[in-house]
């Protein structure tokens, strides 16, 4: 039995509702929020994020392949699911591959990860993440919201077994972006709602239905992209399916997440399945992919993890719009008056791409005592070329002290540093982020989270920050 195996979900913790966009264009906005990727998260670091909350109770070692999907990936040249897996720490030998330039990326690439399961590659882990920008005052500036879900994909022990699938390829100018558009470009969505959002949607998800022998009323929910809540009921009932079965889009608390949006609506459903139930997963993008899959008698069963559930719950929702623009870079705003930052060093990060990545730090054998950053000489015995490996992901931090530097540059400011204590031992110091400055204290405790610090020569440089527990 092919199916998946287990499933994960990122939200950022920063939202900007809508009425704040109104307040400041001067137009109509539609209702709720949605969600926006802090000035160090991008498509790759909230991958690694969902990633995480998905192999909760489940270990990297397992993974034979990972794939990535999205449309916004940080480099047009440079593979990014093997970003991904150096922080993840998956095995050297895994196959990593991207996935991306459609909205039916994250679709694509559930299913050539369950081919590659019923080929024999093992456990396939599948990321999609996406953090679309819509041009000022525009419909895609209200609509797109950014976010990550993950899957892990097997056979033998699955939550939800596939079914079946089908897909429809079409040549439909919805939405685009050229080599030199940074906004999202779309026709007029009277033309590509009838013409193609409507039309092989509808023909994908009917003819795997009739294949199937199953009616609309078998399903238990129909995870269903829409341009828009509206299009999306429109289309669902015209299909012979009732509101009750529509999955929520998550346009009111999130937005539309691009590729990864009907990934994360499907590990919504998931939270939420029971033994038996169906569950009918559409994308739409140059086409349609439809996906059929059917809870096990293990749905329910998987370890404690956040999902779309937990994260949507943890917010803060003061963001305002002109510091929306300026972490997209959208407005201009004065460079801090210090020298430009230097590239990354290619060799540096490889050297030291376990503990910059995967964020290792090692452990005295003698002592047991970890310490990060890798050291020769133990901080407490002395003991001198007596360590081993040792991974600080995941493990409980506390704050020990911290300062809040009102002076230096940030792009979120105040900047606040920490030094945090691991639980089992380990001290490093760190910056923290998505953190109100008002209920820091010492003692709290915070988890770390796998971040952007910054670009330059066109070379994004990732590490871990401390943020508080969510």
């Amino acid at each position: 039995m092919v199916g998946i195996v287990s499933f994960g979900s990122y939200v950022p913790f920063n939202r900007l509702e809508r009425k704040r966009i109104a307040e400041a264009v001067g137009e109509p906005a539609a209702p709720g929020e949605k969600a926006v990727a802090n000035y160090d998260e991008d498509s790759v670091s909230m991958a690694v994020e969902a990633a995480l909350d998905c192999l909760a109770g489940f270990s990297a070692g397992e993974v034979g392949n990972l794939y990535f999907a999205t449309t916004t990936a940080p480099y047009r040249e440079k593979q990014s699911s093997s970003t991904i897996a150096a922080a993840l720490d998956v095995p050297a030998n895994v196959r990593t591959l991207d996935f991306t330039g459609s909205l039916r990326s994250g679709s694509g690439a559930l299913l050539a990860g369950f081919d590659a399961v019923k080929a024999g590659s093992g456990k396939v882990l599948v990321t999609c993440a996406d953090c679309r920008l819509g041009a000022p005052q525009s419909q895609w500036e209200q609509v797109c919201g950014d976010g990550a879900a993950a899957f892990l994909l097997g056979d033998g022990w699955v939550i939800a077994s596939l079914e079946g699938s089908r897909s429809t390829s079409a040549e439909v100018f919805s939405q685009w972006r050229s080599d030199s558009d940074r906004f999202i470009a779309s026709w007029e969505e009277r033309f590509y709602v009838t013409q193609g959002y409507n039309r092989y949607v509808k023909d994908t998800v009917g003819a795997l239905l009739k294949e199937k022998g199953l009616e609309p009323k078998d399903i238990a929910r129909i995870v269903l992209y829409g341009p828009n809540p509206r299009y999306q009921a429109a289309l669902a009932q015209s299909m012979g399916f009732a509101m009750s079965q529509v999955q929520d889009s998550l346009f009111m608390t999130v937005g539309l997440a691009g590729a990864a949006n009907v990934p994360m609506m499907l590990a919504a459903a998931l939270e939420e399945a029971k033994p038996g139930d169906y569950i009918l997963a559409a994308t739409f993008g140059e086409g349609c992919d439809a996906l059929l899959f059917r809870a096990t008698d293990n749905a329910g069963n998987l370890p404690p993890r956040r999902g779309v559930s937990g994260f949507v719950r943890s917010k803060k929702n003061t963001l305002i719009y002109h510091t929306y623009l300026k972490w997209r870079r959208i407005v201009e705003t004065e460079p801090p008056r210090r020298p430009d930052p230097a590239r990354p060093s290619a060799p540096a990060m490889f050297r030291e791409r376990r503990k910059k990545y995967a964020f290792y730090g090692s452990r005295c054998r003698a002592c047991g005592t970890p310490q990060f950053p890798p050291q020769r000489v133990c901080v407490h015995c002395r003991a001198r070329d007596e360590m081993e490996q040792y991974c600080f992901v995941g493990r409980p931090a506390r704050v020990a002290t911290y300062t809040i530097d009102h002076l230096t540059f940030s792009q979120d400011p105040p900047a606040v540093f920490a030094v945090v204590d691991f639980e089992g031992g380990g001290r490093m110091i760190c910056e923290m982020t998505d953190c109100d400055i008002a209920r820091i204290d010492i003692g709290m405790e915070v988890e770390m989270s796998f971040r952007r610090l910054y670009e330059a020569g066109g070379v994004s440089n990732y590490f871990w920050k401390a943020r508080p527990k969510r």
